[in-house]
């Protein structure tokens, strides 16, 4: 490398940061500056070579930048969908819950489906059945998602049920 391409910006000679010392100036041919020049045609022929020198790292951070914004773009949605899911994942234990209670409590079976649903997330199943003296109250919705992302969530609860509590303490026979 010849003198006439090192390039002789301000802190080149020293080795800035990502630029080591004695970087090569794209201004290949150009003479630096040297001499006994007037303080003010120093510093123009300084801005000069610092506008030239470093020119191959121009576009470096935009192009990172088109990389990674995307990136945490998709990692934000991801977030903000699993936090969708399991609100909705609560809210499905809740309504089983709800259901339960008002099974358990001897209401109408369309007043349980009522209370279920209305805790439920938009779009969910309620089932309830009895299976002796348990009720058991299951939900069943969609978590909306792109492909696999789209999954089934679930809640069970049983409750013992009140007129089954009431029936056992007089069939034990206690006076």
């Amino acid at each position: 490398m010849r003198s006439s391409e090192i390039c002789s910006a301000p802190g080149a000679e020293v080795g800035l940061p990502g630029r080591p010392r004695g970087f090569p100036c794209p201004a290949v041919g150009r003479r630096p500056s040297r001499g006994i020049r007037p303080a003010a045609s120093r510093s123009r022929v300084r801005d000069r070579d610092a506008r030239w020198c470093g020119r191959g790292d121009r576009g470096a951070v935009t192009a990172e930048a088109a990389v990674v914004i995307p990136v945490l773009v998709t990692f934000a949605l991801a977030l903000l969908w699993a936090l969708v899911a399991a609100s909705d994942q609560i809210r499905c234990v809740d309504a089983a819950r709800a259901g339960a209670r008002a099974a358990a409590r001897s209401e109408p079976e369309a007043a349980v489906l009522a209370a279920a649903s209305e805790a439920a997330p938009r779009g969910a199943r309620v089932e309830v059945e009895r299976a002796g003296d348990l009720w058991r109250v299951r939900v069943e919705s969609p978590a909306a998602g792109p492909g696999a992302l789209a999954l089934m969530l679930s809640a069970e609860a049983a409750a013992l049920a009140e007129d089954a509590v009431g029936g056992a303490a007089d069939e034990g026979g206690t006076a």
